[in-house]
């Protein structure tokens, strides 16, 4: 377990209503035990579980472990969470995968920082123990820091993370958050909506253990993998449309021109125009180059727009207490 320093002024979590939310399929082996560490961690929490179609024990073991089981018939994590999201009414939410690997004694800490830094996220981010450097494989770990990154860059953020499944929420969040995507790119989603609207949030280092032997993990390295760049690059130009089309804009000049200068050059010596396909060409390029410049200028202003009703969608939930 990790030294999670606890908070100089703790906030009383038996005022709020805490809702711990794992969406599960076939986890039949580790769910039981998740649930009951959550009974014990935060008692005064409901504990959801949403089956995605399983096909092995999940909701038998669900059920008897304690929690409250609910049905999600649309295969896709980013389809659980959307329905979660919808359906449970509480003032702090609890996000989590059923498979026993993520740090679950941090809980405690994670909740009291969203509750005394006023917080509307805080994720939590994946760090092996040294013993179990099987719990973080290598190709999971390189494909997480490779999105990350892309992320960062496209947002300018500073992101431990982006892909941990283990976060805890404010209401306004959860009430506010749009939830398009159907798959494992949902963290992907969350992150850039947070980045989007500056909402305050923060990270904290959990272990991250195992699987135990007999659990696979849902994830696939490079489907799953491409899908979320492609969720990243789609968001990034739903949020900063003018930078995207502005950066093709310019590749487009700089290709009509180093298409266009050598036939200019060449009229400016001999007075004829040599290539009138190439030039031609050229000339096309530079209006879609123009195109692509004019259509990133309408379409952030259509962003500003779409940003400015989130903000008030967001703003419109409060913390409520008991």
């Amino acid at each position: 377990m990790l030294d999670h320093q606890p908070a100089s002024s703790t906030i009383n979590r038996t005022r709020y209503r805490l809702a711990v939310l794992i969406p599960c399929r076939n986890e039949g082996l580790t769910i039981a035990q998740v649930v009951q560490q959550f009974q014990k961690k935060l008692p005064e929490a409901d504990i959801y579980v949403y089956d995605n179609r399983s096909t092995d024990d999940t909701v038998a073991q669900a059920k008897n472990a304690g929690a409250i089981v609910r049905y999600e018939p649309q295969p896709g994590k980013g389809n659980v969470v959307r329905r979660m999201f919808a359906d449970i009414d509480a003032d702090i939410y609890i996000l989590v995968d059923g498979d026993n690997t993520y740090e679950v004694d941090a809980i405690g800490h994670l909740v009291d920082k969203l509750l005394n830094e006023n917080l509307d996220m805080v994720v939590g981010a994946r760090r092996s123990a040294a013993h179990d450097k099987q719990a973080y494989r290598l190709g999971h770990r390189s494909g997480n820091l490779f999105l990350t990154g892309v992320v960062k860059f496209l947002f300018g953020a500073q992101l431990k993370d982006m892909l941990s499944g283990y976060r805890i929420f404010s209401r306004r969040f959860v009430k506010s958050f749009p939830a398009i995507s159907s798959g494992f790119e949902i963290e992907t989603e969350l992150t850039v909506h947070t980045l989007e609207l500056k909402i305050p949030f923060a990270e904290e280092y959990i272990l991250y253990g195992s699987r135990p032997p007999g659990s696979e993990s849902k994830l696939k390295t490079f489907t799953d993998g491409w899908r979320v760049l492609g969720t990243a690059v789609l968001l990034f130009k739903e949020v900063r449309p003018f930078l995207f089309f502005g950066l093709i804009s310019v590749f487009l000049a700089l290709l009509s021109l180093g298409f266009g200068l050598p036939i200019f050059m060449t009229y400016l010596n001999i007075g004829l125009v040599p290539r009138f396909p190439t030039a031609i060409l050229a000339a096309s390029i530079m209006l879609l180059a123009f195109l692509s410049f004019t259509c990133g200028l309408i379409l952030d202003s259509v962003a500003r727009g779409r940003r400015e009703v989130k903000r008030m969608a967001y703003l419109s939930y409060n913390l409520k207490t008991r």
